[in-house]
């Protein structure tokens, strides 16, 4: 395996946060900060139980944290029912590495933190929760550049303006027909997604990825980038969807917390919590808070019981020597991620910011029959560096625009051809 060298730390607060250890408590009994509270370097020492490292960090630098009330999230009717149907035939094999006998739904509703691979099932949850039968989400936006300080903005080094990415999932399917399997899966798909084109910035212009995630749990991905300005496609091993391009800070392997595939990584339960997190925003598109904390969103961080697992690559040259995900336990998803380097120092986080709703805005063409998840907003940001990547998904350039479009199909287009190289090409010219 490729031996990375230790990155330095580039400043005070950064070499504070990498002496912080991963977990400040594993206890679940703390008592939850107030609501109406609000959480910033002046009170982070009282709070900071409530919060991973990278985080903390994060409120150090000067980010406010608003506390707002609990409020429980139910699982949608038509995986609750099939979660009922399906899962007492799932079962997850010998070696860990898979499951066995899933339909749809979550496959393990109840987890045992005892047990052998208690990680890799809350996992494979997550991977489940985050299952749509497609999306298209729409217009959206990224800034990356070095944080302020002081109350200065984030000095943005590069806008980017991004047309489409899309998902599509081929098994586990619970609401567009064919349900519960796409066919025929001629590729053999999990399932496929792909990204395209960037608009902005101009020597971008063009640019596409498209990616397959295989049933078969020993086959690797496969993944494409169409670079236009040079007329050439290049692959992409498992292990560069870790790597981060065109001076993001994002990487593939990041999206939604943890975007990589679960039989690809070692899994360690590492225990129980109570965080703060943002699973109930008003905001959409997200609203901004002030200078120097102006990539992270101003909503509401609500208490939260949380998984704690573990996660390091199989892959040799992946870029982290770990991930430490946090796992919301009512719905299964990424509160946010702590990732470290290959010297064991805490190095980036991915952050998520949810929005309940039927539709994420008011003027949306389309309203689900029950309150599904959106993501107003994800922050990336790389504490060695003090750089950082924040998106508004979607951009409010675009007056009226929902962005999100789930499980549509057909009414709006996202079939498989939209994730065929040939397409994105030709969107790039």
């Amino acid at each position: 395996m490729t031996q990375f060298p230790p990155r330095p730390c580039v400043a005070a607060l950064a070499c504070v946060a990498l002496s912080i250890p991963v977990l400040a408590t594993i206890a679940t009994g703390e008592q939850n900060p107030p609501v109406g509270t609000v959480i910033d370097k002046a009170n982070i020492d009282t709070f900071k139980d409530f919060f991973s490292p990278a985080v903390q960090w994060i409120v150090r630098r000067g980010a406010k944290i608003n506390v707002a009330p609990y409020r429980k999230i139910e699982l949608t009717p038509l995986v609750k029912e099939a979660t009922e149907k399906y899962s007492a035939q799932v079962e997850l094999s010998e070696d860990g590495t898979h499951v066995l006998n899933h339909v749809a739904g979550l496959p393990f509703p109840t987890v045992d933190p005892n047990e052998k691979f208690a990680a890799t099932k809350v996992m494979y949850n997550f991977e489940s929760a985050i299952e749509v039968d497609d999306l298209d989400l729409r217009n959206f936006d990224c800034d990356t550049g070095v944080i302020g300080r002081n109350g200065d903005p984030v000095r943005v080094e590069r806008h980017f303006l991004i047309d489409h990415f899309r998902r599509m999932y081929f098994t586990g399917r619970l609401e567009v027909d064919p349900i519960p399997v796409l066919e025929p899966n001629k590729d053999e798909v999990r399932l496929k997604e792909a990204l395209y084109p960037l608009i902005e910035p101009f020597d971008l212009k063009g640019v596409g990825f498209t990616s397959n995630r295989y049933i078969d749990h020993t086959r690797q991905d496969d993944s494409w980038l169409y670079l236009p300005q040079l007329r050439r496609v290049r692959r992409l091993s498992s292990a560069q969807r870790s790597d981060a391009l065109f001076g993001q800070d994002t990487d593939q392997d990041s999206y939604a917390g943890y975007a990589g595939n679960v039989s690809w990584m070692n899994w360690k339960f590492l225990g129980e919590k109570k965080l703060l997190a943002s699973m109930h925003s008003k905001h959409l598109p997200v609203k901004w808070s002030a200078p120097s904390a102006d990539y992270m969103h101003d909503d509401g961080w609500e208490p939260r019981d949380v998984w704690v697992v573990e996660g390091r690559s199989k892959l040799p040259q992946y870029a982290f020597s770990k991930r430490v995900i946090f796992v919301d336990k009512e719905t299964s998803l990424v509160a946010y991620s702590d990732m470290y380097d290959q010297a064991g120092e805490l190095w980036k986080v991915w952050i998520n910011n949810y929005k309940r709703g039927t539709k994420p805005i008011e003027e949306a063409k389309y309203e689900a029959p029950y309150e599904r998840n959106f993501n107003p907003s994800i922050t990336m940001v790389d504490i060695q560096l003090e750089h950082v990547t924040f998106c508004s998904l979607p951009s409010s350039r675009f007056e009226a625009e929902q962005g999100w479009y789930v499980n549509l199909g057909d009414k709006e287009g996202t079939t498989e051809e939209g994730f065929a190289l040939s397409s994105i090409i030709k969107s790039g010219r």
